[in-house]
């Protein structure tokens, strides 16, 4: 049974009056088109699970996981290799590399190439890097952190624009670490101060649930700006001068001061040995004194005599010459040259 075209075609000029075609008459033609084209249902029907197997079947990669939703709500997490899901439409898989080490750079004017890669101007790039430390410096500080996705679901869901919070987190952890240190020990001490603002960063990004692990922060160069660069200098060479001066006196200190140390123990124990050297002969002669008295009060002649003699004893054989002469001579006759002769006694 044939159409009517001219009703069909009044229907589409939008003639009133015209009435819709019947559906028995849409079923007959396709049955003669199927009497015509036999083998169309089995194309339809390949077509169709093509389209399918397109659309359910996917792979995930070694280094990825492929994070699935259906009709916009996480479902799983499908693991690398082959997998099977609803058709498009239903159900959609989203790609996240969990290997791969990204980074985001802070204080530069351009970002390494990454998943989202961005271009950031001189001024706000060095706005971010320049920070106020703890003793009132301002020093520029540029850093760059590398993470890894940890839960992609997190990752995806959690947090609108993941990389921005991570930014400003980033941004505030090391504003913190820096403003509670001097600019020697941001200068001095990064990795110190990189370590730090790597703790109290991954603890921020675990409250936000934003699925990132931070394996890295890398401090650059850090340094005061440029206007104050030629003071600044001065500065750290005339701390360098006072300290070169300071290793100078102590460097006199340690070679006069233990000398004179050294000097006054020796004078200290050289009298007081020489005290203990009297007291002990003191004792000792008071003590040979003593028992000599002791025997003289025993025998009071005997021991003047012993005395006596020890006494001539000792004195005679230092005075030289000696002329013993009677002491009942009266006169004293000119026999002997006195002043020439030696060793005459009489």
């Amino acid at each position: 049974m044939a159409w009517d075209w001219d009703k069909l075609q009044q229907q589409k000029q939008g003639k009133p009056g015209a009435p819709p075609p019947q559906i028995d008459a849409v079923l007959e033609k396709i049955k003669e088109m199927k009497g015509r084209f036999p083998g169309s249902w089995i194309i339809i029907a390949l077509i169709i699970l093509v389209i399918l197997a397109f659309t359910c079947i996917y792979t995930v990669g070694v280094n990825e996981v492929g994070v699935v939703q259906r009709f916009g709500k996480y479902i799983r997490t499908a693991q690398p290799g082959l997998n099977f899901k609803l058709p498009k439409g239903i159900e959609k898989v989203t790609k996240v590399n969990v290997k791969l080490t990204f980074k985001e750079e802070f204080g530069a004017t351009t970002y390494a190439p990454t998943r989202r890669s961005r271009y950031v101007s001189p001024a706000s790039s060095q706005d971010e890097s320049l920070m106020l430390t703890g003793d009132l410096n301002v020093v520029v500080v540029p850093w760059i952190v590398q993470y890894k996705i940890q839960d992609p679901n997190h990752y995806l869901f959690k947090i609108k624009d993941v990389i921005g919070t991570l930014r400003d987190l980033s941004e505030s952890s090391m504003r913190l670490v820096v403003g509670d240190s001097s600019v020697d020990e941001v200068i001095k001490n990064r990795v110190e101060i990189a370590t730090q603002a790597k703790d109290l960063l991954q603890k921020e990004l675990n409250a936000a649930e934003s699925g990132i692990r931070v394996e890295n922060i890398l401090m650059q160069e850090t340094n005061v700006p440029e206007p104050v660069q030629p003071s600044f200098n001065q500065v750290n060479q005339a701390i360098q001068e006072k300290e070169t001066m300071i290793f100078k006196a102590n460097e006199a200190y340690y070679k006069v001061i233990p000398a004179a140390k050294g000097n006054a123990a020796k004078t200290i124990k050289t009298a007081e040995g020489y005290a203990l050297d009297r007291v002990n002969r003191a004792k000792g002669d008071a003590s040979r004194f003593t028992s000599i008295y002791e025997e003289y009060y025993k025998s009071k002649d005997v021991t003047r005599r012993r005395l006596y003699l020890e006494a001539l004893q000792d004195i005679l054989p230092k005075i030289g010459n000696k002329y013993i002469i009677d002491a009942n001579q009266k006169n004293l006759l000119p026999l002997l040259n006195l002043g020439k002769a030696e060793g005459v006694i009489k």
